[in-house]
């Protein structure tokens, strides 16, 4: 089976139909037959574990509306549409189909199959399972995690999905395994210890709040163990910016204060809550409009946010304003470099793997579709490199010397730098041998913590009179 488009892959082309999927049987030496044409652009497919019955997604990119259809490659007719949605609406997924072994074909008992999802809620996720029935359409709840625990299904142990197995955590409980039953019998299967004591008496909270527009965001906070109430802290604003089409689906709730609190090579961020910082990790930083011109006012609505979150965390007497560093990785790397070039919110930041000059990516990036030939102007005020005259507080960049994302060559930090520097701005570049876009060696993980510990204990935590950061450095 394949797909081809039927548009010539330009979606500015007025077709009925963008994409068909087309089978060959065996020896394949016949001509293939239409299976299915899609009206908005192909999403994927998934195959039941019995039969032809299949569920096809094609989605609409403008107002990011994505459709479920059920069909029989084995009865061609009529396709039925199972669900529709805005695929940023967190609150309305229906789930995914599980599979037998994550990658076979869709777990069936007669006209049923088993969704599972994060189940995120304005309280926060709550994965859940559910049986659903194809011919009905009905839906029939199976399990839902509690409000103290994260517990999310991993496998369905018999055919009608009256066992499966889950993995629990929170808080105080590090994840482990149990079986689980619909009657509400629960056996533990694993008992792994904390592998990080030391770490769980950090204090962890969601903490929501608005934006000059209205527009609900959120941040889960961090304090050290022996915060006391009133104290207010060095702080890192740790993001990732993310585009939407309303204001409604960027003022969801995503995540979980009930994770348990690890630290990886992915949340290197959180140890600054062991180094006396207040920590606004995943703080929300939506970008919304038009998904062709959202990018316009990009610069203006990252200020909004940023400084929504510097002002939330203040009221509640945990965060000192003048002493605000903010950092991201790759996309919020980029971010990172835009909030110390248009605003004077920060006393240092770190930029992780980002891309700061756009003309370098000229046939867009994220969900920027246009061109630079096409916007310049967008690409232009877009780049902090542009504005690298402008950056005077320090800024830290790190990058990957192998970093294999197409989007964020390690060029980028490098003419970053040079442009920083020599415009008289405090920065310092970082080159990690032999890592990509994440970093995993564990030599590695431990410099990117001393750098950064290092770079904003002394700009962030004691920081000196601004626009006085001290001479330019490089590694």
């Amino acid at each position: 089976m394949w797909v081809e488009a039927l548009d010539g892959g330009d979606l500015k082309n007025k077709v009925p139909f963008r994409d068909r999927i087309l089978a060959l049987k065996s020896p394949f030496t016949g001509e293939p037959r239409e299976v299915f044409k899609t009206e908005q652009r192909f999403q994927g497919i998934q195959m039941t574990d019995k039969g032809g019955l299949a569920l096809v997604d094609d989605f609409e990119r403008q107002k990011r509306w994505q459709r479920t259809f059920q069909i029989d490659l084995d009865k061609p007719g009529e396709p039925r549409l199972v669900w529709a949605r805005n695929n940023q609406d967190r609150y309305k997924d229906p789930g995914r189909p599980m599979t037998s072994d994550g990658r076979g074909g869709i777990l069936m008992d007669g006209d049923n199959i088993f969704l599972t999802g994060v189940g995120s809620s304005p309280t926060g996720d709550h994965p859940f399972l559910d049986r659903f029935n194809l011919a009905t359409q009905k839906t029939e709840h199976l399990f839902k995690c509690d409000d103290s625990h994260y517990e999310a299904v991993v496998a369905i142990l018999d055919t009608k999905g009256d066992k499966f197995l889950t993995r629990r955590e929170s808080p105080n409980e590090p994840p482990n395994y149990y079986l689980r039953t619909t009657s509400g019998e629960m056996t533990a299967v694993t008992r792994y210890p904390d592998p990080q004591p030391t770490i769980r008496a950090i204090h962890k909270e969601l903490v929501k709040y608005k934006r000059n527009d209205g527009v609900e965001l959120s941040f889960t906070l961090y304090l050290p163990a022996d915060y006391k109430p009133g104290t207010r802290l060095p702080t890192l604003v740790w993001a990732y910016p993310y585009e939407y089409n309303d204001a409604e689906t960027a003022s969801q709730v995503s995540g979980s204060t009930q994770h348990f609190t690890e630290m990886t090579s992915t949340s290197m961020h959180l140890f600054f809550a062991m180094k006396g910082y207040a920590v606004l990790d995943n703080a929300a930083m939506p970008i919304v409009g038009d998904p062709d011109t959202v990018n316009n006012t990009y610069v203006e609505q990252i200020t909004a946010d940023a400084k929504a979150a510097i002002d939330k965390a203040a009221s509640m007497g945990v965060t000192d304003p003048n002493r605000v560093g903010v950092g991201g990785h790759s996309y919020g790397s980029f971010m990172t470099a835009n909030l110390l070039a248009h605003t004077d919110l920060f006393r240092g930041g770190i930029a992780e793997s980002g891309a700061h000059n756009r003309t370098l990516t000229p046939f867009g990036f994220q969900s920027e579709r246009r061109t630079i030939w096409q916007a310049p102007d967008v690409y232009l005020k877009m780049s902090p490199f542009m504005y690298a005259d402008k950056i005077k507080t320090p800024i830290l960049l790190i990058h990957g010397e192998a970093d294999d994302n197409s989007g964020t060559f390690p060029i980028q930090s490098d003419r970053m730098y040079q442009a920083i520097r020599g415009n008289g701005g405090t920065v310092r570049l970082v080159f990690l041998p032999d890592e990509a876009h994440g970093y995993r060696a564990k030599e590695t993980i431990e410099h990117v913590l001393w750098e950064e510990f290092t770079w904003f204990d002394k700009y962030v935590k004691d920081p000196p009179p601004r626009n006085m950061g001290g001479s330019n450095n490089n590694n």
